[in-house]
């Protein structure tokens, strides 16, 4: 059986609610403000390519680094999901969070995919700044209780985020 923290049970409700409360929203307000882009075929066409590119480097990014995870920072039995060694080789030389940096965009993919101009233009990069705002004053301050002093030297030396050509390749090979 699949044993999920509750923390982990917390985010991927949250992830839900976003996902689906914002296509949910975003298609109510296409039908009143965007009705012209919103059922115009070239447009979703357009759209949903974007989309689904987007998508597979999302999900590309998201299997390499928990992949990478998997391998390096877990030790003994814990929850899935969870990570016990802080991990700062590899594509965690180049950023802090390789993985909500990919993930990040899965909002964005989804507005491309099912072509809703709000969720396009204002519900998704509302929901990737809500994703930077929590990884900054909730996910970091878990690492720092985590892996204490360490970590600190970890966030001194490396950025939040990078889009380093080197860092990127890294990230989708």
């Amino acid at each position: 059986m699949l044993k999920l923290s509750k923390g982990n049970i917390i985010r991927i409700f949250m992830w839900l609610i976003m996902v689906f409360g914002g296509a949910v929203i975003s298609i109510y307000f296409d039908t009143i403000y965007f009705k012209n882009l919103f059922y115009n075929p070239i447009f979703h066409f357009i759209s949903f390519l974007f989309g689904l590119l987007l998508l597979k480097l999302v999900l590309k990014a998201a299997k390499n680094t928990g992949e990478f995870l998997a391998k390096n920072g877990r030790e003994g039995n814990i929850p899935r999901l969870q990570t016990n060694k802080l991990v700062t080789h590899g594509l965690y030389n180049c950023m802090r969070h390789p993985m909500h940096f990919g993930l990040m965009f899965f909002f964005l993919a989804i507005a491309l995919f099912i072509g809703s101009p709000t969720f396009i233009m204002i519900i998704a990069p509302l929901e990737m700044l809500f994703m930077i705002i929590m990884i900054k004053f909730f996910e970091e301050k878990e690492a720092y209780k985590k892996f204490g002093n360490d970590y600190i030297d970890y966030k001194n030396k490396v950025p939040f985020f990078s889009v380093k050509k080197k860092c990127l390749k890294e990230l989708l090979k």
